[in-house]
């Protein structure tokens, strides 16, 4: 049994089929699938494990079924108020159906780079930058709607699309800014008003409180005596009662 092993290892032609034998044999990861093409001919799609091909007769593709992401590059487009904005975008999509991706589309990757380009304009052409700037799920989902459409004959999933950053006109940048800090100059200015409204009630309450009652206003009026006492200076400050003046004034009339 050696002998005849070794006799054929020795053949010359046996080199050769040895070397086709292992060409033919190919390896599929779990996140990939091959597409197999029999003499041009599509004939399956190769699952993940050990598949064979057999050279010459067959060929094959890899396609990566893991969801990938493209940077949509940033782009100047006009807003539906006519602001200039710089807007960019990040798109994840995956290949749903490898033999759509490998037949329908020659680069199913740059068609859907693409397709996102021109879809992201087309969206953010028709909103106002309002709502650009305070709905970016609503354009997001937009654009993925669109996108998600258009590749599906293409066999691609889209999953979601995410825009990274907006720039705004410089001169822009200032006019929000000027409006953002007069905003909060107003804000401060009611909250002041409030406060000294609130504490002007207070104090008409508190008034009539102790006028109301029989002896407060004595009392307070030595509350703050007793205060102005603790004080370290030299200048003393005392309030007297205009009751006790009146009692006063009518004991030297008599």
């Amino acid at each position: 049994m050696i002998a005849e092993l070794l006799a054929f290892l020795c053949f010359p032609g046996s080199i050769v089929i040895i070397l086709l034998a292992l060409s033919s044999i190919k390896i599929v990861n779990q996140y990939e699938r091959g597409i197999k093409f029999t003499l041009g001919q599509f004939s399956g799609i190769m699952e993940p494990g050990l598949q064979i091909v057999i050279p010459v007769i067959q060929t094959w593709r890899r396609i990566d079924i893991r969801v990938n992401a493209i940077d949509v590059p940033k782009q100047d487009i006009m807003t539906r108020d006519n602001v200039s904005v710089m807007v960019n975008a990040v798109l994840y999509f995956r290949v749903a159906d490898p033999k759509l991706a490998v037949m329908e589309i020659q680069d199913y990757y740059d068609a859907t780079s693409q397709l996102a380009q021109t879809s992201m304009r087309n969206v953010v052409g028709e909103t106002s930058l309002d709502s650009l700037l305070g709905q970016r799920e609503t354009t997001s989902g937009k654009i993925k709607e669109i996108v998600d459409k258009a590749t599906d004959p293409w066999g691609i999933k889209v999953e979601s699309v995410e825009l990274k950053d907006i720039e705004l006109p410089p001169d822009l940048i200032r006019i929000i800014g000027k409006a953002a800090e007069a905003e909060r100059e107003k804000r401060a200015v009611i909250i002041k008003a409030e406060g000294e409204l609130a504490a002007s009630q207070n104090l008409v309450k508190a008034a009539k409180q102790l006028t109301s009652t029989p002896g407060a206003l004595h009392i307070r009026t030595l509350q703050t005596i007793n205060n102005l006492a603790n004080e370290k200076s030299n200048t003393r400050v005392y309030a007297i009662p205009t009751e006790l003046m009146r009692n006063l004034l009518k004991f030297l009339d008599r």
